[in-house]
């Protein structure tokens, strides 16, 4: 025995912690006295039995590691025989023994030395008598630094499913058995599952999860044909809007969230292209169904106000002053905060081109790629939808997307990561010098929800209200007046401003 170690002492029960005394002499769990004081000693013996170290407890709970630790092993390892069905692992002494009294102190049972913190290190010198039990019951205690423990302890090489976790209720195993809930340590032990990381799951956990029913909070969209053909947006998803320039995306969106905040939800809007004045009066403007930021000094004092108590009055809409910083980070930030913040339930953001831009990294494809990882993630870790403009590159051939040209996804500018990262991908096309200039075609290029892609309705600019209005005939394939051919909804509802 190393001159370090101080004697032994007396085996008593520990009355306080519900041990009994055959317990304490199972485990050489001793009372002994150190610089005049009453301590509590956990004795550390090698495989042979010799003692090589002991954790002195003080009244006040300090501990004190005495003797040759790299030698200490578990704590209790030495009472076991090599391998075995199973092996329990506590964060401490006291845990273990508690455990190994539930079991009437027939099965094995060790602690970790040094707690949570060294965890990992002490299952790694002691992998190879571990690794000869069936199964390896991890029951540390039921706190932050129990399950970080849990999970670097997983890193661990043990064949797959050999290491479980057993889950308490309460704090330990010490806790349980003084407040006389063996039982269910016990049914704990037997009840542990294999470990998983994080985010594995497997299939035969998951009845009760796909039997669920769904309860999906759905947004509805102003548009017939598109709300059809998506059944609107779902939280947690990435919608992308694209076409050519001046095509009328920011008026789509705009249109779009207007219908959000009529539904009373709260909406969030990034508009990095235009100012706050133009964003808010070009949403008053839908509201009493004139395009007020062109024609603004037109307008009655009674107009404006109608305009302003029906959208930005609501507190139903959260806009973004953008004046400095139009990167990544910050705009990520602004998202996060207009979720959490504003309890925003979807965020516009017009557009992506400008985030790139706004990059020192030259590298496009790269930027985009992150940036829309990052939207794809903050949609689903915050639970919400989230709108994206993004522009397209100009196809091939003498036709461009100005003069009505078709959208595809291999149009998409800068990554595939755009295509890849939406649900839903909805393209714009209108031809600005033909004969229906104001008509613009909606396309549903990805459709991740329900599959059905292809054209999505037809909207008509109307000048004069500053809306946009469903078509319920293609214009394209009919004689008729377009301006004759509205749903059943005539602008009142749902609206935009110019292109």
């Amino acid at each position: 025995m190393s001159k370090d170690l101080l004697p032994v002492g007396s085996i008593r029960a520990l009355a306080k912690r519900g041990l009994t005394e055959e317990t304490c002499a199972k485990w050489g769990y001793s009372v002994s006295e150190m610089g005049g004081q009453t301590v509590q000693l956990a004795n550390y013996r090698d495989l042979t039995g010799n003692l090589v170290a002991q954790k002195v407890r003080f009244k006040n709970k300090d501990f004190r590691f005495l003797g040759d630790a790299k030698s200490a092993g578990l704590y209790g390892q030495h009472l076991w025989r090599d391998g075995g069905k199973r092996v329990v692992i506590t964060e401490g002494e006291i845990d273990a023994m508690s455990v190994s009294q539930l079991q009437g102190l027939k099965w094995p049972v060790v602690s970790l030395p040094t707690g949570a913190p060294n965890a990992r290190k002490a299952l790694q010198n002691a992998f190879e008598w571990l690794d000869k039990f069936d199964e390896i019951i991890l029951m540390f205690d039921n706190d932050e630094a129990g399950r970080e423990a849990v999970e670097k302890c997983s890193t661990l090489r043990f064949k797959s499913g050999k290491l479980k976790v057993a889950k308490l209720p309460l704090k330990d195993a010490n806790e349980m058995l003084l407040a006389g809930r063996g039982s269910e340590v016990i049914d704990a032990i037997f009840g542990a599952k294999a470990h998983r990381p994080d985010g594995i799951v497997a299939g035969s956990d998951l009845w009760d999860t796909v039997n669920q029913q769904d309860e999906e909070y759905t947004l509805p969209l102003p548009f017939n044909a598109l709300g059809n053909m998506s059944l609107g947006v779902r939280l947690g998803e990435l919608w992308t809007f694209t076409a050519g320039s001046g095509i009328g995306k920011s008026a789509i969106v705009r249109e779009i969230a207007y219908n959000f905040v009529v539904e009373d939800e709260t909406v969030g809007m990034i508009m990095l292209e235009e100012n706050v004045k133009r964003t808010a009066r070009g949403l008053m403007g839908l509201a009493i169904n004139k395009p007020a930021h062109s024609i603004w000094g037109e307008l009655t004092d009674e107009e404006k106000r109608e305009g302003f108590d029906a959208t930005l009055g609501t507190d139903r809409i959260f806009l973004y002053d953008h004046f400095g910083s139009s990167d990544i980070d910050n705009i990520v930030s602004k998202i996060r905060y207009m979720a959490v913040g504003c309890d925003c339930k979807v965020v516009i953001l017009d557009h992506l081109s400008i985030i790139v831009s706004g990059t020192e990294d030259g590298d496009e494809r790269r930027l985009i790629d992150n940036i829309m990882t990052e939207l794809k993630t903050l949609a689903m870790e915050l639970n919400i939808a989230i709108l994206l403009v993004s522009h397209l590159k100009r196809p091939q051939g003498d036709k461009g997307h100005e003069d009505g040209a078709r959208t595809s996804l291999a149009q998409l500018r800068g990554s595939h990561a755009i295509a890849q990262l939406s649900d839903f991908v909805i393209g714009a096309e209108r031809d600005q010098q033909g004969e229906h200039k104001n008509v613009t075609t909606l396309r549903v290029l990805k459709n991740r929800y329900t599959g059905e892609t292809g054209e999505a309705g037809w909207l008509q600019y109307d000048p004069d209200t500053g809306r946009l209005a469903e078509l319920v005939e293609d214009p394209f394939s009919t004689e008729g007046n377009p301006d004759e051919q509205y749903d059943e909804f005539d602008g009142s509802d749902t609206g935009s401003d110019p292109f």
